[in-house]
């Protein structure tokens, strides 16, 4: 089962390149996360936070156990590569592997507190909503960033991006999504990610640096690393093919573990 987690300001549209042929090799779930795509935006709730980094993790482990699936594989791009790998953290028991692709392990990680603080000001709540509008207008420009190729952008691809701004309260949702951010020291912890690993990367990703998806691999106790050459920070869009060839393989190198296994207990 392979659960996939899309980054920050994308959705489930993020995924449509390559979830039909990873859908060939076992069970695919895509979801947009809180404050993306076209899931609700509630802006009142009682208990925790919906957009906090911990209801992202319980809400990816409640998926889980309302399919009936003990344990998946997570796929997480960017940000969501920080929930894939948090979720694992607190849920070793329901993680296989990880599938990151160029996560964001190492930015934004052990946010200062007082940040926190200064975002949930009644005058940071009035003031970000009008901030995070300015996407609409800056959006392109960011797309273009995370594109190795930006010509491969087409009306469409663009089209689909875009959508998920015609959302009511999307500008709002998107700010307390922000404020709620709350993301721990992961690299402090990455020693006790014991479990296999695949990190993927363009080589040519200036919206999470190529080289921390390099030092990731290399500070994870048991992780494989793909760099895919004349790519940006979206693989599983810009270069499907070579992402599903690494992808693809590395699962049935996962299932070869496997049943090695399987042979060493019955012998």
């Amino acid at each position: 089962v392979l659960i996939l987690l899309h980054g920050f300001a994308a959705s489930t549209f993020s995924w449509r390149e390559v979830l039909n042929p990873l859908a060939e090799h076992g069970m695919v779930i895509a979801f947009d996360r809180p404050a993306f795509g076209l899931t609700e935006r509630p802006l009142k709730w009682s208990g925790k936070n919906p957009y906090s980094t911990s209801a992202q993790i319980d809400l990816t482990i409640g998926l889980m156990d309302q399919k009936g699936i003990e344990k998946a594989i997570l796929v997480g791009n960017s940000a969501g590569g920080t929930i894939a790998v948090l979720t694992a953290l607190q849920h070793s028991d329901r993680v296989k592997a990880l599938i990151l692709v160029d996560p964001a392990i190492y930015i934004g990680s052990g946010s200062p507190k007082w940040m926190r603080l200064f975002l949930n000001t009644p005058q940071a709540r009035r003031i970000g909503p009008l901030f995070v509008r300015s996407i609409q207008n800056r959006g392109m420009d960011l797309a273009q960033l995370a594109w190795h190729d930006p010509s491969k952008i087409t009306p469409e691809i663009w089209a689909g991006y875009t959508l998920p701004l015609r959302v009511e309260n999307w500008d709002r949702a998107l700010w307390e999504f922000i404020a709620a951010t709350d993301i721990p020291d992961i690299p402090k912890r990455l020693g006790e990610i014991s479990i296999p690993v695949l990190v993927i990367t363009g080589d040519d990703d200036r919206i999470v640096p190529t080289q921390q998806s390099i030092r990731l691999a290399d500070e994870l106790p048991n992780a494989q690393l793909v760099v895919i050459p004349n790519c940006g920070h979206l693989p599983q869009e810009e270069c499907p093919q070579e992402f599903l060839d690494a992808v693809i393989g590395y699962l049935k190198s996962l299932q070869e573990i496997s049943t090695n296994d399987l042979v060493t207990m019955g012998s």
